[in-house]
């Protein structure tokens, strides 16, 4: 049987968006376990947050629209009672909540199409890309928070600015988690990530390094990397050669992205000329600028999965490093014919007004190798999960 809790939240539920005062991600509510009691999902702190909406509008019939992930409801174990999941289950197929494999990317849908105020505590950094409107949004979100004796008190959510570099790693991780490569705590499987696979179905190209599918990861199911297509245990191909992006920006605006394979010794400048792996800058610049950048300005260079930069100019260049946060140090003149660590999100400046910049996206080989380090800098607490093996 259902508690009665449960059924009287029915009249606060709304059947669509345009019907609701508030919106909530009701997958992030339930899972937050510092909010009524320590089970791993419970329905009652949905009731809470009702009840902070009563409090906060003086309307004891304050609406909400509720959108959750498909795994919510599959995680039926977790919930702190059985009657729990009843009742999602009925709210599901009554239309009270909007069952979505995605819900981040709904919840953002409906919130910039309708300037509703979403109850949540989560940042979506890695969804800032496509939802520009997030960037230093103080109103519209609102963090369930404590307040003691059991009760939820809501408070504004100052959502920030975050940088390319920070947004990127944030996007990182959440391909990392919808592949299920990520540990409990939150960190990739590097065993996996740092590997090559291949699919035993000899048509099969998806995951190749050798036919195109160089950054496709795998699926971990029971432990187990898997074919998305054809549900079959991968094949260990070896080690994942590395790759880096470049950016090539201009006056503040990317007029150009070049992918480095690994092994690769990439020359940059105005004409490289015959040189095999090069990017020439000419076609890109006045007249003006272009006399001032050498034929052969710089080199880039990837070597497993690390990516360095040299100044091979008559001009010189500087170079600015991001910090842990992504915010830039300082200009610095790059020492000429030293090979200088280049990494997502540093820049270099050929001439006033040209910079080549790595890009926040890592290639699996750099991921892995970028993980590996902290891992080895950051021991596991005692009792932490180890990682899930692959077989």
């Amino acid at each position: 049987m259902e508690h009665r809790r449960h059924r009287a939240l029915d009249r606060n539920l709304a059947t669509s968006a345009d019907r609701a005062d508030y919106l909530v991600e009701l997958s992030n509510v339930v899972r937050r376990t510092d909010l009524g009691g320590p089970a791993p999902r419970s329905l009652h702190r949905l009731g809470l947050v009702v009840d902070a909406l009563v409090r906060l509008t003086g309307d004891r019939d304050v609406a909400v629209y509720c959108v959750a992930d498909r795994s919510l409801l599959g995680g039926r174990r977790e919930f702190a009672e059985e009657a729990d999941a009843r009742t999602l289950a009925r709210w599901v197929a009554e239309g009270l909540v909007e069952e979505v494999p995605d819900a981040d990317e709904r919840v953002l849908e409906i919130a910039g199409m309708t300037g509703i105020q979403v109850v949540t505590a989560d940042h979506y950094d890695d969804h800032r890309i496509e939802h520009q409107w997030i960037q230093g949004n103080t109103w519209q979100f609102l963090r369930p928070e404590a307040a003691g004796r059991g009760a939820v008190r809501l408070v504004p959510l100052d959502m920030g600015y975050r940088t390319g570099a920070e947004i990127s790693k944030k996007m990182e991780l959440s391909a990392l988690k919808k592949q299920g490569l990520l540990t409990a705590a939150a960190k990739p499987l590097v065993e996996v990530v740092g590997r090559a696979w291949r699919c035993p179905e000899a048509r099969c190209t998806l995951y190749s390094v050798h036919r195109g599918g160089r950054v496709m990861l795998p699926r971990m199911r029971r432990g187990v990397p898997t074919c998305e297509l054809h549900g079959v245990p991968l094949l260990d191909d070896g080690a994942r050669p590395g790759a880096a992006q470049v950016k090539v920006v201009l006056d503040g605006e990317c007029v150009a992205r070049y992918t480095l394979d690994e092994g690769s010794r990439t020359a940059v400048g105005r004409a490289p000329g015959a040189a095999r792996d090069g990017i020439a800058l000419l076609g890109l610049l006045a007249a003006e600028r272009a006399a001032r950048v050498s034929r052969r300005h710089l080199t880039v260079s990837v070597r497993g999965g690390s990516v360095t930069v040299r100044d091979t100019s008559t001009y010189g260049s500087r170079m600015r490093v991001a910090g842990r946060r992504g915010h830039l140090g300082p200009w610095e003149p790059l020492a000429p014919g030293t090979d200088r660590a280049f990494r997502p999100g540093d820049e270099v400046e050929l001439t006033p007004g040209l910079v080549l910049t790595r890009s926040g996206r890592r290639f699996p080989a750099e991921l892995a190798g970028t993980w590996q380090a902290e891992a080895a800098r950051t021991p596991l607490p005692p009792g932490a999960a180890e990682p899930t093996r692959h077989v």
